[in-house]
């Protein structure tokens, strides 16, 4: 198997594999929950990869299911040992499940496809600006602010520090450039920060004149894996909330959608020569001589 970074894949798999034997073994989830004295909607969410599993239960259901062969379940319990392991983000407060998973599958991926619309990306922010996202929350506390920013900073360092970092393609909207998010000397200072970044990923900006695009619906994320590991990813997020689209139809329609949004975007020169163009120019986010 190839090297794993965080629970979130090894548990998705383990549960994908567990539904499978189930199914073969003509059991249901009720069965399977009488089995180990659990419930059956803890079942479900071990096969969904929702939640970890515990290796006494594991050995109890592959006996239940009567998985002879000594590869399959030695397969299955690296798995399972994989997905108990602590994320990088273990110890820095409480992170919801939903948030735990999108970690999980941003650190073991090898190639990240991002489109983000409205803002500089999580991944290529400043501490400032980060902050200054933050702060947007409702009812968050001076506490939650910095909590989220050192998360966000933990992000940064666990890829980009990364012996083995992944392939990383940022596409922005000119707009999301624009936006002096945290005020003028936060927002000069993030732009610097990008042109700093451009020659550690592939970034570029779909500019203003070229009207509408595909990516105006919300952003969007494909993760890609080792193929042994798992099938790639797509994650996108809009104001309903973010959804993670495993099957084959979504998957081909978020790749076209990547597709069209890198041919509307300026080349990388000119996506460099656009951020460096509105850092000294733009008029609410030029610093002001003497400043």
């Amino acid at each position: 198997m190839p090297a794993v970074t965080g629970p979130t894949i090894p548990r998705w798999r383990l549960g994908e594999q567990l539904s499978e034997l189930r199914k073969r073994a003509g059991k249901e989830p009720t069965d399977a929950a009488k089995e180990i004295g659990s419930s059956e909607s803890k079942i479900r969410k071990i096969e969904a990869g929702d939640v970890p599993m515990k290796l006494s239960d594991l050995r109890v259901l592959l006996d239940f299911y009567e998985v002879a062969d000594a590869d399959v379940r030695a397969d299955l319990l690296n798995l399972q040992r994989l997905g108990n392991q602590r994320g990088w983000w273990a110890g820095m407060g409480t992170v919801t499940s939903s948030y735990s998973t999108f970690l999980g599958l941003e650190s073991a991926a090898t190639r990240m496809c991002v489109f983000e619309p409205l803002m500089i990306h999580g991944l290529l922010q400043t501490e400032d600006y980060a902050r200054s996202i933050a702060r947007l929350g409702l009812n968050i506390t001076p506490e939650d602010v910095e909590r989220q920013v050192q998360i966000r900073m933990g992000r940064q360092k666990n890829l980009w520090d990364s012996d083995e970092p992944p392939v990383m393609e940022f596409i922005l909207d000119e707009a999301a450039l624009r936006r002096p998010i945290g005020g003028r000397d936060v927002m000069h200072a993030q732009l610097l920060h990008l042109l700093e970044m451009k020659d550690r990923c592939q970034l570029l900006v779909i500019p203003l004149r070229g009207g509408a695009h595909h990516g105006l619906l919300g952003a969007l994320t494909i993760f890609e894996f080792p193929e042994r590991l798992h099938s790639p990813v797509p994650y996108v997020e809009g104001q309903a909330g973010n959804l993670y689209l495993e099957k084959s139809p979504d998957l081909s329609r978020a790749t076209l959608t990547f597709n069209r949004l890198t041919a509307a975007a300026l080349s990388p020169a000119d996506s460099a020569d656009l951020i460096a163009d509105i850092a000294a120019r733009d008029p609410l986010i030029k610093l002001e001589p003497g400043s």
